[in-house]
């Protein structure tokens, strides 16, 4: 399924950003290089999640399980373009079906193992979807019971595919009928699912092509090696997992290691059993890792390299683990969309700079040794409220993204599609960066999680970064409270470190220490055992703002 403008296609190509090499192409190769190197590792507790015990697969095996499962799509009906809903948690069988239905001609679209039949029923409409894989039950839900519920009422979708199902599938007949199907790089690898301020979520077809760059690029900022260990810690179904993790080990090949759902204790035995060289996690685990009693007796010394994202990482963890294991830690920020800019020790060698802010890569006129994402991006900043560009230290403005790596659109969905990009073919990526010094820009928010109290912007994130350095504070998050007279205030919830009690005027105290302007402070503290966030690790602030805005009625 090719869903570029072929002037598009014509671009990039001409500029050497695309090519006709497929991430399956990728794949062959390391089939081919490396056949007996073990290059999936189930989670230890598979057992537990779907009833079946952990294994480790080798190219060569899994090239099998790959080519068979694909030649069954074909013997059942699955033709090119036709569309596979996978709801799956991670494990080696999610791992090898986007190889393949990719291999098939087909597409995947992965859903995320929380969802329930609201999301999926719209989904399995707007793609029309021809088959579902999936479990039977997990974690005491039937998704079998849904699943059957669901193809009463997608009159497109004819097959249903369990995980047993699936793995006899990988064990059938290879007869090469797959070399009759053609794999355009332009065709779209996977459909993902993002959210935004839309009820439904909105599908992400990216491409071949847009994830290859995507990866080189990480692959090129991050310094990851060929043959290296890494590990995904969040779900399998988005570019936060697939973007940062899985593509770049199709990419450079190596191992890769699956964990869910996510278990601090399973994962610092993974991370340290596996001897995993790369992997990204989100700032309130480093955090975490760093303040953890035990933390003299882990030994990450494999580990060269960690990226932290889903929000900026506190400066004093990532010089913790750089002190610690002598490790490289950077920093990122992406959408589901496509954009992404890593802040890795290449163009901001300084840790602090590197922490505090990104490169902005596709600025005009600008070069940096990064050279896929400099020269194969643009970017500027505009003012929220004009759409003017800015370009002054200091000013914050909306982060507009325009690239290789970004969808052509939303699937199915031109309404949507119109009003994320500008007449320029810019991405509007609602996200607001403050300019720095130097040509780098710093994430400030989210566009509609700034809390403005008296007309005055607030930075959710600066709050809660100032939080989690509190050393009673294991993590938080800070959200509007409406105010009568000055509109918002704010709220912050906090989770504290196990034994601790933690006080409003506590951390008021503690923030006027850092100096920062008085009308940031909170002047509601909740106090809550975790803080909502999604399979990305960005916090639910809808579900915190509802919270507060009820306990204030109720007085």
């Amino acid at each position: 399924m090719i869903l570029d403008s072929q002037e598009r296609i014509k671009e990039y190509t001409a500029k050497g950003y695309w090519g006709k090499k497929s991430l399956i192409d990728y794949f062959k190769e390391h089939v081919s290089e490396d056949p007996d190197r073990v290059c999936l590792v189930d989670p230890p507790n598979k057992e537990q999640l779907v009833g079946l015990t952990p294994e480790r697969l080798t190219y060569r095996e899994l090239g099998r399980a790959v080519d068979a499962t694909a030649e069954s799509f074909l013997r059942m009906g699955i033709r090119k373009d036709d569309i596979i809903i996978v709801q799956l948690p991670n494990c080696w069988e999610l791992a090898m079906l986007y190889l393949a239905i990719t291999r098939a001609g087909a597409l995947i679209s992965p859903a995320p193992i929380q969802w329930r039949e609201s999301e999926l029923r719209y989904v399995g409409e707007l793609t029309q979807a021809r088959a579902f894989i999936t479990v039977e039950e997990f974690h005491d839900f039937k998704h079998r019971e849904m699943v059957e519920k669901l193809q009463s009422k997608l009159p497109n979708l004819k097959h249903i595919i369990y995980l047993q199902e699936l793995r006899e599938m990988g064990k059938g007949e290879i007869t090469g009928k797959l070399d009759e199907v053609k794999i355009d790089a332009n065709d779209i690898f996977a459909l993902c699912w993002t959210y935004g301020t839309e009820i439904e979520p909105k599908g992400c077809p990216l491409s071949h092509n847009n994830w290859i760059f995507e990866g080189t690029g990480e692959v090129e900022l991050t310094g990851i090696k060929k043959g290296e260990t890494l590990l995904t810690a969040g779900p399998l179904v988005n570019i936060a997992s697939v973007g940062t993790t899985y593509i770049p080990w199709l990419i450079v090949g190596g191992t890769f290691v699956l964990h869910h759902p996510f278990h601090p204790v399973i994962w610092m035995r993974q991370m340290i059993a596996e001897k995993v060289n790369y992997t990204l996690l989100v700032p309130a685990l480093v955090n975490a890792i760093a303040k953890h009693p035990l933390v003299d007796e882990f030994d990450l010394s494999a580990v060269r390299s960690i990226t932290i994202g889903g929000a900026p990482p506190a400066l004093w963890s990532a010089q913790e683990f750089e002190r610690r294991w002598g490790m490289e830690i950077g920093n990122i920020w992406g959408m589901n969309e496509g954009p992404g800019i890593v802040s890795g020790a290449l163009d901001a060698p300084n840790l602090e700079r590197r922490i505090e802010g990104l490169p902005q890569y596709g600025k005009r006129g600008v070069t940096w040794k990064g050279k896929l994402f400099s020269e194969g991006t643009e970017t500027k900043l505009v003012d929220p409220e004009t759409g003017e560009e800015i370009t002054e230290v200091g000013r914050v403005g909306e982060l507009l993204y325009k690239g290789s790596n970004v969808i052509s659109g939303y699937f199915r969905r031109p309404d949507l599609t119109e009003k994320a990009f500008d007449k320029q073919g810019f991405l509007r990526t609602e996200d607001l960066f403050r300019i720095m010094e130097g040509n780098f820009i710093s994430f400030v928010d989210r566009g509609k999680d700034i809390i403005i109290r008296g007309g005055l912007n607030i930075s959710a994130l600066e709050v809660e970064s100032i939080l989690l350095e509190h050393p009673k504070v294991l993590d938080a998050a800070a959200v509007p409270m409406p105010d009568e007279i000055l509109g918002e205030k704010v709220c912050v919830y906090v989770v504290p470190r196990e034994g601790e009690k933690v006080t409003l005027g506590e951390l008021t105290s503690f923030m006027k220490e850092k100096s920062i302007a008085a009308y940031k402070l909170p002047q509601r503290l909740e106090i809550t055992k975790e803080i909502p966030k999604d399979r990305a690790g960005k916090i639910l602030k809808n579900i915190l703002k509802d919270d507060i805005r009820n306990k204030l009625k109720s007085k």
